[in-house]
């Protein structure tokens, strides 16, 4: 009686929360309208089942609204078809009224929709993590993209909120995903894997090298804020179900430190489908405690990603931004308390040399 009674008492914090975060939306400003130009695909009356759309997929709230808005306006601005991508918004419940209303605003012939993502559907299964905010509800979202998105949808693209796009997504929607693939992503091999699982994994005969054993390849780091998903062979793999099964025995054995991504490395390395790794140079936060400011990879760049504890938006407020978050400022559509607007519209860098 007392856990449940602790669960309930989560779940309206979590509640009050969720409520007061929509009471407080910033003000953005109305991006500019791109159209699409020649050889883009007819739209049909199919609505959101038409087969020329770019299905992108991303959650959606309060905290992070401002690094949304600013991810959208990239996109947009560099898609060569930009009236066919179709974004799906994974918000918390409740809320999603005024999160409608303020895209709506700032993009007004935006094709998107919103999915109401209940906390409960994972508060049972969140572990403590490096960083609180990886321990948030919505950070787990993505394990649900499958079950919410309409079953048309063949594939999506999920993005965190924290990219810059600097080329068109269409070439990285026609990823070729071959029949034993579900995902396709940047991996990053010479990463060391071993050190996102802590010694208990590595120690238990049960576990460590043996979960990877038997995979297509040797498993590689990958970051999941950028990955392009075959949600029929989600669905039919049953793998929302897979990624839980870890979240419930790191609930027992304490495997890793970090949030939703130990999971998915568990799940998928070895078995990801490679891409460009021009698709995200990521880390530009900083690690997860202290956010230090670092610089782009080596190589092309298509998408920039402030993953880690750095977001440009609050370095930029407090008057320490590292040098790329000036790139990531001129997509920024906030509107602050005097009234003035971050963006210059329709400024943005040309990194992409494909």
């Amino acid at each position: 009686m007392r856990a449940a009674g602790a669960a309930v008492a989560l779940l309206f914090f979590l509640f009050l929360a969720a409520a007061a975060e929509v009471a407080a939306l910033p003000r953005f400003a109305e991006a500019p309208q791109y159209r699409n130009g020649e050889g883009c695909p007819a739209s049909t009356a199919a609505g959101v089942c038409d087969p020329g759309l770019v299905h992108i997929a991303m959650t959606l709230d309060a905290h992070y609204l401002r690094g949304s808005m600013a991810a959208i306006y990239s996109l947009l601005k560099h898609a060569s078809c930009p009236e066919s991508l179709f974004f799906h918004f994974l918000a918390a419940a409740p809320g999603d009224g005024e999160l409608r209303a303020a895209l709506a605003a700032s993009f007004p012939s935006l094709r998107f929709e919103i999915y109401p993502f209940r906390a409960e559907a994972v508060a049972g299964l969140i572990s403590a993590s490096v960083r609180a905010a990886l321990e948030a509800p919505l950070n787990y979202a993505r394990n649900h993209l499958a079950d919410l998105l309409p079953p048309c949808v063949p594939r999506a693209i999920y993005l965190d909120s924290d990219v810059l796009a600097a080329d068109d997504v269409r070439r990285l929607w026609e990823t070729r995903l071959p029949a034993a693939a579900v995902v396709a992503a940047p991996e990053y091999c010479h990463a060391n894997i071993s050190r996102y699982f802590t010694p208990a994994f590595w120690s238990d005969p049960a576990l460590g090298a043996r979960v990877f054993a038997d995979r297509r390849r040797p498993p590689c780091y990958f970051n999941t804020g950028v990955m392009v998903i075959d949600l029929r062979r989600w669905r039919a793999g049953n793998y929302r179900r897979r990624i839980e099964r870890w979240m419930e025995i790191q609930k027992e054995k304490r495997i890793y430190e970090l949030g939703s991504l130990p999971p998915f490395l568990l799940v998928f390395a070895g078995e990801v489908e490679a891409v460009d790794l021009r698709w995200n140079q990521h880390g530009l936060g900083g690690d997860n405690v202290h956010g230090s400011c670092r610089p782009l990879h080596d190589g092309p760049v298509s998408l920039m990603h402030w993953s880690g504890k750095g977001k440009p938006w609050d370095r930029l407020d407090a008057g320490r931004p590292c040098p790329l978050d000036h790139t990531w400022k001129s997509y920024d559509l906030y509107i602050a308390g005097d009234g003035s607007s971050a963006a210059s519209p329709a400024s943005g860098p040309a990194l992409s040399a494909w």
